[in-house]
């Protein structure tokens, strides 16, 4: 059978070969989205010019430290828009030191964002766009549907009235796709928007995202019988997709035919995550192995530094996190499970939700969700390609007979 016309799911820009750097410029957000794991959000702990330009310093002097052929320069919040000015000024002044310093980073670099969209149209922004639109990856979130979006991912507010933000965020995305037309988007489930799983990513589809990138959330939020309604969501949504043929030109990460199988452990024991792999810096100048391990991103586990702009890094604060895998951190029944490719885990999350202040406890709270998500993707699997096989019988019994239309039996 001659290969598909089929969309998936696109790799990120050099990934596994990148060093991606945070900075978390702001903790302060114009929403208050329900499920968001940043639990300590605020207006006042901003990154100022000095902490960014000292971090930018350092990193860059200090080529041993970070051997990596490509970086990923990402910024968050919070919302990071609320910062385009700082970020701007970061990003000129990361442009010319690498090139003053014949960094090899210099021809091998990305910006990276994903915003909430709200302020995507206004002229700072725009600005930093077109400045430096061919180094940017940048990634609206719109949830789905107004309905779904809206359950979710509403305004912060002082008076106790919940309005949502979809309307906010929908006028910018015919802006955001004219100017990256392959970005995909990132959708967030939990228990409540279950229901709208496949409104809304046919809905995201139709505002001309081609792709979806779409997970649970990983804290212990699940209901009993949402693992069942979740897959038959994904089974409705998997008919549509194929029945529709929608899947020439979309992806929909829940849908991957490299999950759902039992582990080879010597062919990949790799920890899920890049946590300690990766750098983030907070306002303060710290460094953590990722934004998950900062005080505001903790419900109940106290912050974890591996060093800061005044120290550098500490390597013996940065091991156990390099010494992690899949074997050191999962319990048995993850090892054993028979679909255990594919379901993933936040190392945060991990930490945060331990019996203990370790990083080596892995939680399984979305175990029944992910089993789901695979009886489903299998559905749509044997679908998909029971559906190209028989197409590809056609065009060939109809090449080799023009003067008929009697199909094969």
């Amino acid at each position: 059978m001659s290969e598909p016309l089929l969309k998936k799911i696109k790799d990120g820009w050099q990934s596994g070969v990148a060093k991606n750097i945070t900075f978390i410029v702001t903790k302060d957000c114009q929403l208050a989205c329900k499920y968001c794991y940043l639990v300590g959000k605020n207006g006042h702990e901003r990154m100022s010019w000095e902490t960014a330009k000292r971090a930018v310093d350092y990193i860059l002097s200090n080529e041993n430290e970070f051997p990596e052929e490509s970086v990923i320069w990402d910024f968050i919040g919070g919302e990071p828009l609320l910062e385009i000015d700082l970020i701007d000024r970061i990003c000129d002044y990361i442009k010319a030191e690498m090139y003053r310093l014949n960094h090899h980073w210099f021809n091998s670099y990305r910006f990276s964002f994903t915003t909430n969209g709200i302020n995507y149209h206004n002229q700072n922004v725009q600005h930093f766009v077109n400045k430096n639109k061919n180094h940017l990856s940048f990634a609206i979130t719109i949830d789905g549907t107004k309905k779904k979006h809206d359950l979710n991912r509403i305004w912060a507010s002082k008076d106790g009235i919940e309005r949502g933000s979809y309307d906010d965020v929908v006028k910018n995305i015919p802006l955001w796709l004219s100017q990256f037309p392959n970005s995909g988007t990132k959708v967030t489930i939990s228990s409540e928007d279950i229901p709208y799983i496949k409104e809304s990513v046919l809905h995201l589809y139709s505002l001309g995202i081609r792709e979806v990138n779409i997970n649970v959330v990983f804290e212990n939020v699940w209901k009993q019988g949402d693992d069942d309604l979740f897959e038959e969501q994904l089974l409705s949504l998997a008919d549509a997709i194929i029945d529709n043929e929608l899947y020439k030109d979309n992806a929909c990460s829940f849908f991957n035919d490299q999950i759902g199988k039992p582990l080879n452990l010597e062919g990949d024991n790799r920890n899920w995550c890049g946590a300690g792999r990766m750098l983030a810096i907070d306002a303060s100048g710290n460094f953590y192995p990722c934004n998950r391990f900062t005080q505001f991103s903790l419900r109940s586990k106290s912050a974890i530094t591996v060093g800061s702009i005044d120290t550098g890094i500490n390597h013996n604060l940065l091991r156990p996190f390099l010494a992690l895998d899949r074997t050191t951190q999962s319990p048995q029944k993850c090892i054993d499970c028979e679909v255990a490719s594919g379901c993933a885990w936040c190392q945060g999350e991990n930490y945060d939700a331990a019996d203990t202040d370790t990083i080596y406890q892995r939680s399984t709270a979305i175990c029944k969700m992910h089993k789901a998500r695979v009886r489903a993707n299998n559905y749509y699997w044997n679908k998909l390609f029971r559906k190209l096989e028989l197409e590809e019988r056609l065009k060939e019994y109809r090449e080799s007979h023009p003067q008929t239309d009697t199909k094969p039996c």
